[in-house]
Formats: structure tokens, sequence, C-alpha cells
């Protein structure tokens, strides 16, 4: 009855997550900022204005696809992103423009969460497989070499966390003061990065309690060999 709880909350949490970021999303794409620029215009500003002339600004296909590459040094915004006037696309392309500015000033937390990556990948592909076999065969050594692969996968998810809500702290700092949106919108603003942040909180909040499970298992398996 318990293990059948705990695998509906952890399920619920993503899909509630999902609902609320589109919810406020759908709400506040609807609504024009004062600035009335497209998301492309505001993000183009906002880059100029951090001397970030070299990052470029893409229109890329997909719903809510919008993101920073670092390698190509590109700020890609979602078609409606890019083209919208509305509080939700300034809100948005402030956000990726954040991720460039922390990318230039070689923000901390970014520069770690990119050297996780790899472990990161290698973690997420491997540890159930090496889990799985763990738990089936009773293996004890082999389900704890899972959960170390495992724990980098999560280390990633809650290292992102900080580089998110920096993000986040950056965009509204930009769209404010270049006039993007004005005081009155700043609130708006802030319920769009503050939904879009809770898809990477429950992301993380999943995977923690995954780890501690695992954990529990592990050490259960641990008594039963003594």
């Amino acid at each position: 009855m318990y293990y059948l709880l705990y695998f509906i909350i952890i399920a619920l949490i993503p899909i509630w997550a999902q609902m609320k970021v589109k919810g406020t999303y759908a709400k506040y794409s609807r609504v024009n900022s004062a600035g009335l620029r497209r998301g492309a215009d505001a993000a183009r500003e906002i880059l100029n204005a951090n001397g970030l002339y070299h990052v470029g600004v893409e229109e890329v296909r997909g719903y809510l696809s919008d993101h920073y590459d670092p390698r190509t040094k590109t700020v890609r915004l979602s078609s409606q992103n890019y083209h919208s006037t509305s509080i939700a696309a300034a809100a948005i392309a402030a956000h990726e423009c954040g991720h460039a500015i922390q990318d230039s000033e070689s923000y901390a937390f970014l520069r770690f969460r990119h050297a996780l990556v790899p472990v990161a990948n290698i973690g997420s592909n491997l540890s159930w497989i090496l889990i799985m076999i763990g738990i089936f065969a009773q293996l004890s050594g082999m389900l704890l070499l899972g959960i170390i692969f495992m724990a980098a996968a999560v280390l990633f998810q809650i290292v992102t966390l900080p580089v998110e809500f920096n993000a986040s702290n950056r965009a509204m700092n930009q769209v404010v003061s270049l006039g993007l949106i004005d005081q009155r919108e700043r609130t708006e603003a802030k319920k769009v990065l503050n939904a879009a942040a809770l898809t990477y909180v429950a992301a993380a909040a999943v995977a923690v309690l995954e780890l501690l499970r695992l954990l529990l298992i592990f050490t259960g398996m641990n008594r039963n060999e003594d």
C-alpha cells in the first residue's frame, strides 16, 4: 500500500508542475507587455545591453522549447515566444538571456553543471541497469554501484536549481531596467518564471526521493545478508 502511494506521488509531482507551467504560460501569453517588443527583439536588446553582440537569437520549433545553447552561443526561442509581444514571451526570452549572461561571466554553478553533463548522462543511462540487476540478483554491491551512478544524475538535477533561479533573477532585473515590462507587470512576469522553475524543482524532488528509496532498499538488503 505504501509503495503504491509513493509511486502515485512521484508520478503526480511532475504532472502537477507541467500543468502549472502550461496554465500560467497560457494566461500571460495572452497579455501584451508594456514594451510591446517581440520575444526576439527583447532578447536582442538584453544581449546588446550586456555587451553580448556575438550571441545569436534564433527561432526554434516546438512548444516551450526555448533554451540557450552554450556551444554555439545562441538563444533559441520557440516560434510563439520569438514572435509574441506578451509578458510571457518577454519573461522567457529574458530568462534564456540570463543563461547567456551566466555563460559570459563563467557563473560557477553553470560551469559545474556543464562539467557534470557527461557523468550525469552515463549515470542516468547505466544506473537503472545496475540497480535492477542488483535488486533481482540480490547483489548488494551491484545495487550500490547503480546508486552511485544514479547519485551523479541526481547531483546534476540539484545543481540545475541555482542555475535556473539565478537566470530568472537576472531576467527580472533586465526586463524591468530596460523597460521591456513596467513595474506593474513585474509580478506577472515573475509568476511565469516561477512556474517554469517548478518543473526543475519537481524533477529534482522526484530524483532525490528515488535515490532515498534505493538507499533504503540497499540498507535492507545488507541487513538481510548479515
